[in-house]
């Protein structure tokens, strides 16, 4: 792959996250930078509490930095407002967690919807592309149901639907399958890795999960607040 600047979708630049409270100093991130290009998956391991969920939130512009740059889609989250922020989130970014967080009063459509509607889309055509991306997600029969009256896996499953109705650059999941058996894991897991070749979206994922991390095209490790590169087995 070139090394031009378009082929890269996400970037960071030395960041650092340091938590001052009550005179106690905690560096979580120190110096960490990346850069992750247009379709690639890359894996981010690290003990619990090395800080993977921080330096998520941070990419995503979620949470606030001590030092360093964010630049996505080419460009700095420092220099926007908080509404100019949410913008490049909707149209540049989605995100998956361990937990759906769909919203329980809405169907698994309204759910996957709510994006495109967010950005200003029509509700025929949202409608029209969350439903062919839940019947690409296996869930055609399941678009009037709300998130009780489905299972587990396929909770997860639209809400890797609803990441990924914008053709995001970037997705970034939260362990995105820690709350899934072995099962739907691997099946959420594989859905994931099949919607990236196909819409071309890049993914981070945060994970504890060593066989997910293997199928990465790059894995990262978190280890006192900085990113190195994994030593394979």
């Amino acid at each position: 792959m070139t090394n031009n600047a378009s082929d890269v979708v996400l970037r960071a630049s030395h960041i650092a996250k340091v938590y001052d409270e009550d005179g106690l100093r905690t560096e979580v991130l120190n110096d960490v930078s990346f850069e992750l290009k247009r379709g690639q998956t890359l894996a981010i391991v690290g003990a619990s509490g090395s800080g993977k969920s921080t330096l998520l939130h941070i990419l995503g512009g979620l949470d606030t930095l001590t030092r360093g740059e964010v630049e996505v889609d080419g460009r700095l989250l420092s220099t926007l407002s908080d509404a100019e922020r949410g913008r490049v989130r909707n149209r540049s970014m989605g995100f998956i967690y361990q937990f759906h967080h769909l919203l329980p009063e809405f169907t698994a459509l309204e759910n996957v919807c709510m994006p495109l509607l967010i950005r200003g889309e029509a509700i025929a055509e949202a409608e029209r592309q969350a439903k062919a991306l839940l019947e690409r997600v296996g869930l055609g029969q399941r678009t009037h149901h709300k998130p009780a009256e489905l299972s587990g896996g396929e909770r997860q499953r639209c809400a890797v639907a609803r990441a990924l109705v914008t053709r995001p650059a970037c997705v970034l999941g939260d362990e995105p399958t820690g709350n899934l058996d072995e099962g739907n894991a691997t099946q959420v897991y594989e859905l994931m890795l099949e919607l990236n070749r196909e819409i071309g979206t890049s993914f981070i994922l945060v994970t504890h999960d060593s066989h997910l991390a293997a199928r990465m095209d790059r894995t990262l490790e978190l280890h006192n607040g900085q990113l190195r590169e994994h030593a394979s087995a």
